[in-house]
């Protein structure tokens, strides 16, 4: 059959598709190798969706006829998914490099909180700070994310903690979601934090009656589309039947629940989370032994944020735990004021390491498992046809080199796309 093609990638050392069955997510002895072509082609349509995958001269004597906006030949080159990062809070205003600073000579992150800084520092700013002004700085990150290799990104609010706030903040997210070619997943946040001289139960029934309904309207008139509610469930923060109250209003409005759980303190989020349907629960730095187990069963994913741990200095959530009781692990940059990362390569380098994952579950996390986070992995997170074809060239004969490298990726990536077309060149 003749006809046009939106995008050729040709002789490819390898490609790494992660998937090859159709898997929603990976786990247990699934992760022990990835689904890697040597020596193959790919072709992308022009509706953005992957056409075939295979064998060079398989690919060339199906395509002989059609024609291609763009080819690009990756000899000696391997092709992967597009990173996805299911963790970031993007959206804010105001830096706060001076308390890394203070963390450096020894101040923890709720002794910052408690001196007026952290959170709070940055919702005063957020809320002085236009809706133009956050577009222009948040677009900018989205720009560093898919220079990185990110083609998919969950996005939250939650440095308004006002309903106005919250609202201008997911209206940002709305308009890059929008405009620009990176896939984004919207998450409303505004349990990030109580606002001062509230209990953690009224600002609850504020989120519950106040917020939840407005969005449920902006949601239907189709001016601002949210996928996920977040609670920051934390000792001093979000207890444990607060929490309960929103996500189950959340839940009921056809979000799901995507949660702050256990990163200070054991404060049973794994097993609120596995019990209540989630799709996933990030940090849980703190969870225990049954909560792993839990989540395990309920397939409610666990988003490790390795940046997190390493910069606040915290205890290393038991990603080997959780990897052998068969939870679906996935991965986030948690990039926010608080651990400036943009890069899922670093991330992904430090979950190695730091959390003993090997280079395959680190790749399965950032890409299929971090899609299955945010609900998305039918259609992202893995290179079959049928997908989208969001994909990542890197000038390497082996994809390890991506997470190898450390601080590497931007000698390594050559190339981004995002349905088919070229978002990034270097």
């Amino acid at each position: 059959m003749a006809g046009g093609h939106r995008l050729l990638l040709e002789n490819a050392r390898q490609v790494v598709m992660v998937c090859g069955r159709g898997e929603r997510f990976l786990a247990r002895d699934a992760l022990r190798s990835l689904a890697v072509l040597e020596g193959a082609s790919l072709v992308v349509g022009t509706d953005g969706l992957i056409k075939a995958i295979g064998p060079v001269d398989a690919i060339q004597k199906m395509f002989s006829e059609e024609t291609f906006e763009e080819r690009i030949d990756c000899s000696g080159k391997c092709i992967l998914p597009g990173l996805v990062d299911a963790h970031t809070h993007p959206v804010w205003a105001g830096e706060r490099v001076h308390e890394f600073a203070m963390k450096l000579a020894g101040a923890t992150y709720m002794d910052i909180h408690r001196a007026g800084g952290g959170i709070n520092f940055t919702v005063e700013h957020t809320r002085q700070a236009s809706e133009e002004e956050l577009f222009c700085s948040f677009q900018e990150r989205l720009q560093r994310m898919m220079r990185a290799g990110t083609t998919l990104v969950e996005c939250k609010s939650g440095y308004g903690l006002n309903l106005e706030t919250e609202l201008k903040m997911l209206r940002v997210i709305e308009r890059a979601r929008r405009q620009l070619p990176i896939g984004i997943s919207a998450t409303y946040c505004g349990a990030h934090s109580v606002p001062k001289g509230k209990t953690a139960p009224e600002a609850a029934d504020e989120i519950i009656n106040s917020h939840l309904p407005q969005l449920k309207e902006l949601g239907r008139s189709g001016e601002i589309h949210v996928d996920n509610i977040d609670v920051f469930c934390e000792k001093g923060v979000f207890d444990l039947s607060s929490t309960r109250r929103i996500l189950q209003s959340g839940k009921e409005m056809g979000l799901q629940i995507n949660f702050h759980g256990d990163e200070l303190h054991p404060m049973k989020a794994a097993e609120l989370g596995a019990e209540l349907g989630a799709q996933a629960i990030s940090h849980l730095e703190e969870a225990s032994d049954e909560g792993i187990v839990a989540m395990a069963m309920a397939r409610c994913s666990a988003i490790l944020l390795p940046t997190t741990a390493y910069m606040l200095r915290l205890k290393q959530p038991r990603a080997r735990k959780m990897l052998d009781e068969g939870v679906i692990v996935a991965l986030g940059s948690d990039f926010n004021p608080n651990a400036y990362c943009f890069s899922m390569p670093v991330v992904m380098h430090l979950a190695c390491v730091n959390m003993r994952m090997s280079m395959a579950e680190a790749l399965a996390a950032a890409t299929i498992n971090a899609a299955y986070a945010l609900g998305k992995s039918h259609t992202h997170g893995s290179l079959e046809v049928g997908k989208q074809g969001d994909l990542i060239i890197i000038n390497s004969s082996r994809w390890e080199h991506l997470i190898y490298q450390f601080g590497g990726h931007h000698e390594l990536i050559e190339y981004v796309v995002a349905k088919g077309k070229v978002v990034y060149k270097k």
